[in-house]
C-alpha cells in the first residue's frame, strides 16, 4: 500500500492522466474479474436442483394446477407459495447427503438398512418411475394430437430422442439439453397473460382458504401430494454425485435447489391463473383430465394458438424433462442398489445394465400408452402407489440424514423440527389422497 500511496501523491505531469486513475482501473478490473469468477463458479454448480424441479412440474402436476384454477379460481395460489419451503427443505437434505457422502440414495439405504429394504425401495421406485413415464408419454401424445400429429409418431419420436440423449452423451450434456427442454414451461407465462386475469380478484382470493369445504381440502391435498415425488429424492442425490460436487459447492448447490423450488411453483401459479381467469370465471363443468380437455376448455378464451400451441408447448416441455429425470432416477437407483456401474459417463459396453434400465423404462412407458388401454384407471393406481411410496421414501430420507451424515452436517434445533414437521405434513396429505381415491 505504501507504493500505491506514493503514486497517488505524485504530481500530475502535463498531458498525462493522474496515475491514481490507473490504480482505480486495476482495482475495478480486479473486482470485476472476481465477480465474474464467482458467478462462473456458481453457474457451474447449478443444474441438478433446477433439473429436478422442472421435472416436478410434470404433466400430472400441470393437470392438477389447471383443475385447481378451474374449480377454485385463485384460492389455491397462496398454497403454491407456501409449498416452496417444503420442497426446498426435503430436496436440500438430498443435496447434503449426496455431497457429503458421495453416494446415491439407494446405496445409502443398502448400507444402513440392508439389502432387503434396499430391494423393496428400488422395486417401488421402478414401478413409480414407469407409472410416471406413462403419464408423461400420454401428455406427449396429447400435445401431438392437438397439432394434428398421430400419437404413435410423437410418442415414438420422443422415446427415440430421450434414449439417444441418455445413451450417447455425458451428464453435463444431458443436463444442458434437459434444462433447455424444461424451460419450455415458461410458455405457461404468456398463456397466463393471454387469459387477462383479474388482479383484484387474485389479491382478494389470496386471503381465502375454505378449509371447511371437503372438496377444497381434497384439491389442496392433491397439490401438496404433487410437490414431492419419490423419484425426485433419488434423482437429485445421484445427480450431485454424478456432477462431482464437493463440500465447497454446497452453498451454491443449495441455491440451485432454492431457485428450482421457486421456479417450479411459479409455473404452477401461471397455470392456475390461466385456468382461473378463463375456465374458472366461466364456471365450466367440463372435465379436465388431460391436455386435450384443458386445451379445449381454454380455446374459447385464449384462441387456437394460445390453447394449442402456447399451452401445448409448455406441457410438452414439462412432460419431456420429467420423462428424462424419472428414467435417470430409476436407472441410478437400481444401479446403486445392485452395485453395478451407473454413470452417464460410461461407454455403452461398460454400463450395459444402467443403460438397459434407462432404455427399458422409456420403452415400457411408451408401449403402455400406445397399447390403447384405458389410462384413467391406470392414473388412479399410479396416484395410490405414489401415496404409498412417499412415506417410505421420506422416512428413509429423514433417518439417513440423521445416521449417514457426520454431526457437523446434520440438521439441528429448530430447523430439524421444521423439516420433520413439513415432511410429516406431506405424508399426511399423501395418505389422505390415497384414502379418498380408494374409498
Amino acid at each position: 500500500m505504501a507504493a500505491a500511496e506514493s503514486v497517488d501523491s505524485a504530481p500530475a505531469i502535463a498531458g498525462l492522466a493522474p496515475l491514481s486513475g490507473g490504480v482505480d482501473a486495476r482495482l475495478h478490473w480486479t473486482a470485476s474479474a472476481q465477480y465474474v469468477g464467482r458467478t462462473a463458479a456458481m453457474l457451474a454448480v447449478l443444474g441438478p436442483g433446477l433439473m429436478v424441479m422442472l421435472a416436478d412440474t410434470d404433466a400430472g402436476s400441470i393437470v392438477t394446477a389447471a383443475q385447481s384454477g378451474a374449480g377454485w379460481g385463485y384460492q389455491l395460489v397462496l398454497p403454491q407459495i407456501l409449498l416452496i419451503p417444503i420442497l426446498y427443505v426435503v430436496q436440500e437434505m438430498t443435496v447434503r447427503l449426496g455431497i457429503v457422502t458421495q453416494k446415491g440414495h439407494g446405496e445409502l439405504i443398502r448400507e444402513h438398512f440392508g439389502a432387503g429394504w434396499a430391494v423393496l425401495s428400488v422395486c417401488t421406485l421402478f414401478l413409480a418411475a414407469v407409472g410416471a413415464l406413462v403419464t408423461e408419454f400420454a401428455a406427449i401424445a396429447g400435445v401431438g394430437e392437438l397439432l394434428g400429429v398421430p400419437a404413435w409418431l410423437t410418442v415414438t419420436a420422443a422415446t427415440l430422442l430421450l434414449v439417444w440423449l441418455g445413451t450417447t452423451g455425458g451428464y453435463r450434456r444431458v443436463e444442458r439439453v434437459g434444462i433447455a427442454i424444461g424451460l419450455f414451461e415458461l410458455m405457461f407465462l404468456p398463456a397466463a397473460f393471454m387469459a387477462h386475469p383479474d388482479l383484484r380478484a387474485l389479491a382478494a382470493q389470496l386471503q381465502q382458504a375454505p378449509l371447511a369445504n371437503r372438496t377444497y381440502v381434497l384439491m389442496l391435498a392433491a397439490n401438496v401430494g404433487a410437490v414431492i415425488m419419490p423419484w425426485m429424492i433419488f434423482y437429485q442425490q445421484a445427480a450431485v454425485v454424478e456432477k462431482r460436487l464437493r463440500l465447497r459447492h454446497l452453498r451454491h448447490a443449495r441455491l440451485d435447489t432454492l431457485i428450482g423450488a421457486i421456479f417450479t411453483q411459479a409455473v404452477m401459479i401461471f397455470v392456475i391463473v390461466a385456468a382461473a381467469a378463463t375456465i374458472g370465471r366461466a364456471g365450466s363443468a367440463r372435465p379436465l383430465n388431460d391436455i386435450r380437455e384443458i386445451a379445449g376448455a381454454l380455446q374459447p378464451f385464449i384462441g387456437w394458438t394460445g390453447a394449442r400451441v402456447v399451452f401445448g408447448m409448455g406441457m410438452l416441455g414439462a412432460a419431456l424433462i420429467a420423462a428424462l429425470v424419472v428414467s435417470l432416477a430409476g436407472a441410478w437407483g437400481i444401479g446403486e442398489i445392485i452395485g453395478v456401474p451407473h454413470s452417464l459417463g460410461l461407454p455403452l459396453r461398460d454400463g450395459k445394465c444402467f443403460y438397459a434400465v434407462y432404455t427399458l423404462a422409456h420403452i415400457s412407458g411408451a408401449a403402455i400408452v400406445l397399447s390403447g388401454i384405458s389410462l384413467v384407471a391406470l392414473t388412479i393406481n399410479i396416484e395410490v402407489m405414489n401415496a404409498l411410496l412417499l412415506p417410505i421414501v421420506l422416512g428413509f430420507l429423514l433417518v439417513l440424514e440423521a445416521k449417514a451424515l457426520p454431526a457437523a452436517f446434520r440438521m439441528a434445533g429448530g430447523y430439524r423440527c421444521v423439516a420433520w414437521l413439513l415432511s410429516g405434513l406431506v405424508i399426511v396429505f399423501g395418505l389422505f389422497m390415497m384414502v379418498h381415491i380408494l374409498v
